[in-house]
């Protein structure tokens, strides 16, 4: 198995890991990947079953996520055209963990939001002083 970098030493592979994780922790990313997980989809069908996400933004998602090799999308000879994305292997090996990620935040919402309102109900911290006493 592939040690995870060390963050702290500025190695080349963290900006690189950095970089995909950004990709695949995006709240848009995950909502596709969810939507693709059991079956093809048109973009349509796929902007319908995301709330909130716009048009230009599922565009550019789906793009990032085809130049990554883990969405394909195939046009079909109709008139008109129809698209369909679908995940590759390698976007079904990402679906895995992002569902077990999933799970793992229904699990805890209720005891992650009480944590909020404790946090957010505290006073807070008084901020020192800038002046300086001659």
């Amino acid at each position: 198995m592939t040690e995870f970098p060390d963050v702290s030493s500025g190695d080349a592979v963290c900006g690189r890991v950095n970089e995909i994780l950004a990709r695949v922790g995006d709240k848009w990313t995950v909502l596709v990947i969810g939507t693709l997980q059991k079956k093809p989809r048109r973009f349509s069908e796929i902007k319908r079953s995301i709330g909130g996400i716009s048009q230009q933004m599922l565009t550019r998602t789906l793009k990032s996520l085809e130049r990554d090799g883990m969405v394909t999308r195939t046009v079909h000879p109709t008139v008109p055209p129809q698209v369909e994305y679908a995940l590759t292997d390698l976007g079904h090996s990402l679906s895995k963990p992002v569902r077990q990620l999933g799970l793992w935040v229904m699990e805890h919402i209720a005891v992650i939001e009480k944590h909020r309102k404790t946090f957010d109900k505290r006073k807070p911290p008084i901020a020192p002083s800038s002046a300086h006493s001659s």
